[in-house]
């Protein structure tokens, strides 16, 4: 008898829960008029990633794809955690200590070259140093952080599980 809880559930859920995140940062952005900072923007591409390859994994019946997909979202959710420990550490420096702020990304993307943007996204600028919303004492890279490390270790387990092809216990 199989267990309820399958890898290919986990990654199901996964996928779902990526999505609703992504959904909850355009609610807020939209609805609540929290403007994304570049690394908020970038941490969004991260749980993109993570929901489509999920996804792809819980859609596909083949452990092997499986076993790949849970260690793409494992990679992309570390890398999501560091933009969140980055984005945590600017919110926790002192004003006069935060990088410059840049202009808006639509206009860095019409003047600026590719490799400028990128540095300044990950790298974090003024706007990323400021804390616009917290719940339960965390702000929304808090959050993201815990959702990121909860994400990797699920699938660093399945990705390591013995028995990857029947359940994951």
């Amino acid at each position: 008898m199989t267990s309820f809880i399958t890898a290919r559930r986990f990654h199901g859920l996964i996928a779902f829960t990526a999505f609703a995140l992504l959904s909850v940062a355009f609610y807020m952005e939209y609805e609540m008029g929290l403007e994304p900072c570049p690394l908020c923007m970038l941490q969004r591409i991260m749980f993109f990633g993570v929901g489509v390859i999920s996804l792809i994994s819980a859609l596909l019946n083949s452990v092997k794809i499986r076993c790949v997909c849970a260690w793409l979202v494992a990679v992309l959710s570390i890398l999501g955690a560091a933009l969140a420990i980055r984005h945590l550490y600017l919110q926790n420096l002192p004003d006069d200590q935060l990088p410059a702020c840049l202009p808006g990304l639509s206009y860095m993307f019409e003047v600026f070259p590719w490799q400028e943007i990128m540095q300044a996204m990950i790298m974090g600028t003024g706007e990323c140093g400021d804390v616009v919303w917290t719940f339960i004492g965390l702000s929304i890279p808090g959050w993201t952080l815990v959702a990121f490390v909860t994400i990797a270790i699920i699938n660093v387990r399945i990705a390591l599980t013995e028995n990857k092809a029947t359940s994951f216990s």
